[in-house]
């Protein structure tokens, strides 16, 4: 039988809700996104040097940690290595990571120690599939070296990964996109093989078996995978393009970027206001998904101040507001017009998102509840039932311009 995460790691991850999304690595340097090296058509002995430029010298684990706390972020899910084949941590296994630039340390090492200390946040290693460098990937022909050699490399960086940083949160795997087609300008992304996975799942669930497994493969989820992921888009729709499957009944998990960059671009300004990423973090909620909200740290090891301050107010929200989210389960009152739900057993939380008029109204609503109260403060509210359907008066002045919380019971 296929291991999968234990039920102790799966009902954490269930309950964590909210996690911190970093997409880091040389590429920042250039300013302009982490396909750079593909879509610039950079070739790899040309971008290797910026190895040689990296040295973020205002990078701090603490504080990025910190973030994470303010913002009531419960894990963190760092690329260890993207596609551009560059190791963010010292791997016994290549040559080309960060130790050896002039930055010189570990820094998810030092992510790692600060998780630690906080205590309450969890790590989690984001790790590309797809490698745009590897000679065993990509210049086979070349090199003289076979498919299996990659995935030694592979499952030998996800055995470092499971076993010199602790306890883990989840392995995030990303490049390998079966229904994506090939051309002439992307043909090097295809495997030289199977990546093993039935192998790697199982060397993951027995090193770290509280850690889950998610595949951003944009299909069906395979055995021992853990969790079903959803890029750019909340689970139902696919706006982005990439999510045509439908739920599978595996837990899932949201993926967004909290402008429209993955990793750091200096000409991407547009940032999502606080009031939509804590519209996008409960309506995922209410779907039974995690929000994995990215950041694109600078070259410099800095969070930029304006996406410090977007998830420190999504952060005050959550702080009168998170047992809304937290350990909540997919809501069972229907979503209405501007509303959505969650729950916790019999206690139903209603999110009014957008104020139409005075009265709230919702349906499908559970016999057992009785009443309403507003969740930040407990202030009672005024309810009018009829069969299923409910109406909660909540006046102008008890609103949250963010999301009105109603607590029913």
């Amino acid at each position: 039988m296929a291991k999968t995460a234990s039920p102790q790691g799966l009902a954490w991850y269930l309950d964590a809700k909210f996690g911190m999304f970093i997409h880091w690595g040389l590429y920042s340097i250039l300013g302009r996104g982490e396909w750079a090296m593909h879509l610039e058509q950079i070739a790899p002995q040309d971008y290797r040097p910026l190895a040689q430029q990296f040295n973020p010298t205002r990078f701090d684990a603490n504080d990025w940690v910190r973030l994470a706390a303010d913002a009531g972020q419960r894990y963190i899910v760092i690329t260890s290595r993207h596609h551009d084949g560059f190791s963010m941590y010292d791997t016994a296994l290549s040559d080309y990571k960060v130790t050896n630039t002039p930055f010189a340390r570990d820094p998810i090492a030092e992510l790692a120690d600060a998780c630690a200390r906080q205590g309450d946040i969890k790590l989690g290693f984001y790790i590309s599939l797809l490698d745009w460098q590897h000679p065993a990937y990509r210049f086979r022909a070349e090199s003289g070296l076979a498919w299996a050699d990659y995935l030694d490399f592979l499952h030998g960086q996800v055995r470092e990964l499971c076993t010199q940083y602790g306890e883990i949160a989840c392995t995030w795997f990303d490049g390998d996109w079966p229904l994506q087609p090939l051309d002439d300008s992307n043909r090097y992304f295809a495997p030289g093989g199977s990546f093993e996975y039935e192998a790697l799942y199982d060397l993951i669930h027995t090193l770290q078996p509280d850690a889950v497994v998610l595949n951003n493969r944009h299909a069906t989820p395979l055995p021992s995978e853990d969790i079903q992921g959803f890029e750019q888009d909340l689970p139902g729709e696919n706006t982005s393009g990439f999510n045509t499957e439908a739920a599978s009944g595996l837990p899932m998990e949201v993926c967004m970027t909290i402008n429209g960059s993955w990793g750091y671009r200096h000409d991407d300004h547009n940032h999502k206001s606080s009031r939509h990423l804590v519209h996008l973090l409960v309506r995922s909620a209410s779907a039974g998904a995690n929000f994995l909200l990215n950041v694109g740290p600078t070259p410099e090891g800095e969070i930029l101040p304006i996406q410090a301050r977007r998830l420190q107010q999504v952060g005050v929200w959550l702080q009168g507001n998170g047992s809304s989210v937290y350990g909540t389960r997919a809501g069972a009152i229907s979503p209405g017009a501007g509303t959505v739900s969650t729950r916790r057993a019999d206690t139903h939380y209603v999110h009014s998102l957008d104020h139409l008029s005075d009265e709230i109204a919702v349906d499908n609503v559970p016999e057992t509840v009785r009443g309403a109260r507003l969740l930040r403060d407990g202030t009672p509210l005024t309810v009018q039932r009829d069969g299923a359907a409910l109406r909660v008066l909540v006046p102008e002045d008890l609103r949250d311009p963010l999301d009105t919380v109603l607590e029913l019971r």
